[in-house]
């Protein structure tokens, strides 16, 4: 089955940095598009960026320029690295694996990772 399995959370201090990772399996990871999401205690689950299967990326305007994303499709592995980081980065971080089809879409998460910013 498909499993998304992210590492790399922890506690920071205010502008410090972590690299998250998200390793995939089960799936034919080049043809999914690759997303970071995260959710702060209280709030609701909020779209941080996306790589597409060609390498097209988005970011949300609160991260862009702070936060970068990448895939390495030879490890099935896809990478968030977090710098200048605020107390409002706060948040559990979740993998997601998209791959839409005519008439719906394949939709995996895996299973968060918690990254505190201190201030």
């Amino acid at each position: 089955q498909v499993q998304l399995v992210e590492s790399g959370g922890g506690l920071v201090q205010t502008g410090g940095s972590l690299r998250l990772s998200c390793a995939a399996s089960g799936l034919t990871f080049g043809t999914y598009a690759m997303g970071w999401y995260r959710q702060a205690p209280g709030k609701e689950r909020e779209l941080v960026t996306t790589i597409s299967s060609v390498g097209s990326t988005y970011y949300a305007d609160s991260v862009q320029g702070r936060f970068t994303i990448s895939r390495d499709n030879a490890k099935n592995t896809v990478f968030l690295l977090m710098n200048a980081l605020k107390p409002e980065d706060t948040a559990v971080y979740y993998c997601n694996a998209r791959r839409s089809f005519v008439g719906g879409q394949y939709d995996y998460w895996g299973q968060g990772t918690q990254v505190t910013v201190s201030s």
